[in-house]
This record gives C-alpha cells, sequence and structure tokens, in this order.
C-alpha cells in the first residue's frame, strides 16, 4: 500500500477515526492491528519475518534484562548477556542476508573463482525481497543493543513491543526510529490531539505529497529517459539528468519522511526528522549530518563508534569512516556499485580531514575570508556536485554503467542541447520541464527558509485561519493537477522501499 495511493487515503482515515473512537486501553492493538494489515497489503506471508524479527529481539531484550537484576557474578553476567545479544544480531543479519545479499554474495564468489578457473554451478535464489527488512531489521537490533548498554529499560509487553517494530507510518522507509524516542511514546497514547497537532500533521502530509508526485516523479520521467538510452542520451543529457537525479532521490526519500512524520502527527506520535536542507551543507560531513538523519546516527552510534570512532588515532579514525560508509552502502543495496557509492562519501570525509591543516593554511596565507558569503557558497556547491558524483554510482545500474555514464559526461561536449530544446525530448515536453524548474525553486526556497532555522509550516500556522485554508486548498489543487499519476507509471514506487 502506497502513501500516493487511492488505498493508502481509504486506509488513514478509517485508522485515524476509529482510533479516536476507542477506548484508551486499546488504541495500541487497533494501530497494531491497522500496521499488520498495511504490511499484508504488500505480500501477507512475509508478515511471518517481521513477527520472526520482532519475537527474538523482544525475548533477547527481556532475557538481557533478567539476566542484569539476577544475582550471577559479573563474569558470567557479562557473559550471558552478550550471548543474548550476539544471538539476537546473528539471527536477524542472517534473515537479512538470505533475502537481500544471498544472490549477491553467491554471483561474487563465482566471479572471484572464475578467475582461478573454478566453476561453481550454484543456482540462484529467486526470493522476493521484503519491502522495508532493513529498516525495520535496524530498528529491532536498535533496541536490543539500547537494552544491552542499559540506555532503556527492556520493554515487558509484547504487543506494544511489536507496535514499536511495526508501526505503519515509518515501517517500510524509516525513520529509523530509537525506542527511547518512539517506544515510550507508544507506551501512553494521547486520548485526543489539539486542532494545531492535526494541522500540522495535515500540512506536513501534503508537503511530503508535493515532493512525492510534483517534483519526484516528474524528474523521474526525464532521469530514467536518459539513463534508459545511454547510446541516444549522451554528454549533456546524462549531466542534466544525474544532476536531477541528486533532487529526485531527495524529494521522493524525503517525501515519505515528511508523509510519515505528518501521518504519526495526526496520531498523536512525533516521528524523529529525517532530513534538514542536506543540499545546503558546506561539508560532505554535514551533508550526512542532514540526509538520512535516522540512519546516519544508526551506523555513527552501533557501528562507528563500537569500532572505536575518532580515538584510536588518525589511521583507525579514517579505516572506520571507510568501514562505516562502505557497509552503509552495501545497506542500500546487493550491488558493488553502492558500496563504491558508500565508499566515495567516506572517502570524501577523510580527505577532507586530512587536507583541512593545509586548506586553513591557503586560506590564511591568500587571505581567503571563510566566514564570507561567496565563500560558503563555494563551499556548497563543491559540495553539492561531489555528492552529486557520489550519486551516479548509486543511480546507474552496475559500476561499468557508472563508469560509462561519467565518460560520455566527459568526452561528449553538446552543450547546445541546454538551449537548443533537446532536453525536452527526454520525457518530458516544455510545459512538464518548466513545471519542474518552478517546482525546484520552490524547494530551493522552502530549504533555504529550513536551514535559516524558518519552519514554513510554523509560519502558515500563525495566519488566520481563511489564510491557511487557502494555502492548504490551493497545495491540494496544485498536488491533484500536477502530480504524476497512473498505473502505466511504474516508478510511483518510493524509491527506497527496495532497500
Amino acid at each position: 500500500m502506497l502513501f500516493n495511493s487511492a488505498q493508502f487515503l481509504v486506509f488513514l482515515p478509517i485508522v485515524v477515526g476509529m482510533y479516536y473512537l476507542i477506548p484508551g486501553k486499546i488504541k495500541g492493538y487497533w494501530l497494531l492491528a491497522a500496521s499488520y494489515f498495511f504490511y499484508m497489503c504488500w505480500n501477507a506471508k512475509y508478515v511471518v519475518l517481521i513477527l520472526s524479527t520482532t519475537i527474538v529481539t523482544y525475548v533477547s531484550g527481556v532475557a538481557i534484562e533478567r539476566i542484569k537484576q539476577a544475582d550471577y557474578e559479573e563474569r558470567r553476567s557479562v557473559f550471558l548477556k552478550k550471548l543474548c545479544l550476539t544471538g539476537s544480531i546473528v539471527l536477524n543479519l542472517s534473515v537479512l542476508f538470505v533475502f537481500k545479499y544471498l544472490n549477491f554474495g553467491v554471483d561474487t564468489l563465482s566471479r572471484i573463482c572464475a578467475q582461478f578457473h573454478v566453476a561453481l554451478n550454484i543456482p540462484a535464489v529467486d526470493l522476493l525481497l521484503p519491502v522495508g527488512i532493513s529498516f525495520y531489521t535496524f530498528q529491532a537490533l536498535g533496541y536490543t543493543i539500547d537494552v544491552y548498554r542499559d540506555e532503556i529499560y527492556a520493554e515487558k509487553n509484547f504487543f506494544r513491543y511489536a507496535l514499536f517494530i511495526s508501526f505503519f507510518p515509518q515501517l517500510v522507509a524509516g525513520p529509523i526510529e530509537r525506542s527511547r524516542n518512539l517506544l515510550k511514546q507508544l507506551s501512553s497514547l494521547p486520548a485526543k490531539i489539539s486542532f494545531a497537532q492535526w494541522k500540522e500533521g495535515a500540512f506536513l502530509m501534503l508537503w511530503g505529497y508535493f515532493l512525492k508526485v510534483v517534483l519526484a516523479d516528474r524528474i523521474a520521467i526525464f532521469v530514467d529517459t536518459a539513463y534508459g538510452d545511454m547510446d541516444r542520451y549522451t554528454g549533456c543529457f546524462l549531466l542534466v539528468a544525474s544532476l536531477l537525479f541528486a533532487v529526485q532521490i531527495y524529494c521522493d526519500f524525503a517525501g515519505y519522511s515528511v508523509i510519515a512524520m505528518g501521518t504519526a502527527k495526526i496520531l498523536g506520535v512525533r516521528l524523529m526528522e529525517n532530513f534538514n536542507a542536506p543540499y545546503f551543507a558546506m561539508t560532505v560531513s554535514e551533508f550526512w549530518r542532514r540526509w538520512h538523519i535516522s540512519l546516519s546516527e544508526w551506523f555513527r552510534d552501533y557501528l562507528y563508534i563500537p569500532l572505536g570512532g575518532n580515538r584510536r588515532g588518525r589511521a583507525r579514525k579514517y579505516f572506520n569512516t571507510l568501514v562505516t560508509f562502505g557497509v552503509s552502502g552495501l545497506w542500500h543495496g546487493a550491488d558493488w556499485s553502492y558500496a563504491v557509492w558508500g565508499l566515495l562519501n567516506g572517502f570524501y570525509q577523510v580527505a577532507g580531514d586530512f587536507l583541512m591543516p593545509l586548506r586553513k593554511r591557503t586560506a590564511r596565507i591568500l587571505e581567503i575570508k571563510t566566514d564570507s558569503l561567496s565563500h560558503r557558497l563555494l563551499k556548497t556547491v563543491v559540495t553539492f556536485l561531489l555528492v552529486d558524483f557520489a550519486w551516479i554510482f548509486f543511480r546507474a545500474p552496475s559500476i561499468r554503467d557508472a563508469l560509462r555514464v561519467i565518460w560520455r559526461i566527459a568526452t561528449q561536449h553538446n552543450i547546445w542541447v541546454l538551449t537548443d530544446g533537446s532536453l525536452y525530448t527526454c520525457g518530458l515536453d516544455q510545459k512538464n520541464f518548466t513545471l519542474m524548474i518552478i517546482s525546484i525553486m520552490i524547494l530551493f526556497c522552502a530549504d533555504l527558509c529550513k536551514y535559516r532555522g524558518i519552519e514554513i509550516r510554523n509560519v502558515i500556522a500563525r495566519q488566520d485561519y481563511w489564510a491557511q485554508c487557502v494555502v492548504a486548498a490551493g497545495t491540494v489543487v496544485i498536488i491533484l493537477l500536477f502530480g504524476i499519476w497512473g498505473v502505466e507509471y511504474d516508478a510511483a514506487n518510493f524509491i527506497y522501499f527496495q532497500f
């Protein structure tokens, strides 16, 4: 069930209406049933997987809590807690590996063996990737680790914990919530919420729909056309498509996250902010503090810091950074192109840190005003170009295709296509292309306000009711008139559902 589907627009009012009609003691059970129904709309049999993850991590958390309270000697207590934690991690990552990485691992092994003239006749396993498995697996593992670290108490109510894992607004594409935020809220669901919260939730959802169906899905037509026929669309076509893909994936994923935040807000639950004007970042490190914040923080807390973080010298810090971003890349997809994408982002940060003394010395010698608007703008543009270059490996089907895109951009200088109307042959006619540019300008203004600490929805909320109604109605009309709809448009799925 997609957020941008008619089924969801029927499902949500029913869930919300019943939620505020039923007694407070059973609100959680109603949301749990709705969440499992939401997930089963994708593939009913795979509900067994999310239930298995829930049971394993719930039992692990309770077992760790009981070991803490038992009168064991310290060495035995530590051993038993580590055993429970390790068992939970191994079981859950094994399931994730089988469904997401098994064929990738077999293919990689076969290629390695082929270099030594050894043939492996291992057939591929035809398994459908369960939607959202990477997200809810990481959320469940984060809970178990938090219990092990004494950061939270183990949840004793199984149904409440099951709701924490399966809460439908953020189930299939995040944000990856922490137990200390979401689980605590689910333990005391509000009987009712204020009209102001309803409005905030509604405006968040409208903005998310604008990002998704007006911007992301329209840009996808251009990007898919160019990347789908690289023999015809070369040079500047691919350059424009690569630049636009950075906007597409941002609008697609941020659109989902914002709709999830709005949906949860209507239910009285606050989800964490997952994006914070990432393309206004002036360094790649800052970009990753603003992009997919829930995943970046997950890898920081549960991988980078346990590896040693920056506490064991510069060389170890750089190694930990590269490992973290390499794993992050593979988390996104079972292909080496994702690993290259992750490692590129890690390399940017390593290079930036290593060259920092030289950059400061150069700025001092040349008397560069590092706090000037021009210098900050230059850093922002360079950061965007570095990030966008890495996105090519994310978007292309393979490393070879990504290198092919880069080569065609670098060697085929058909710059005239930018002005002679040729861009209008790449899936979008002139009207749709113009609408796309206008929408990107709206996004730019909105993110600029956010970067400066101005929340537009709060500004709208301070206006008269008639003005708020005009804004809401106008946004709905824009989405309905200019959104990309239709079953024939396969790219309507959110990009991150495949991860």
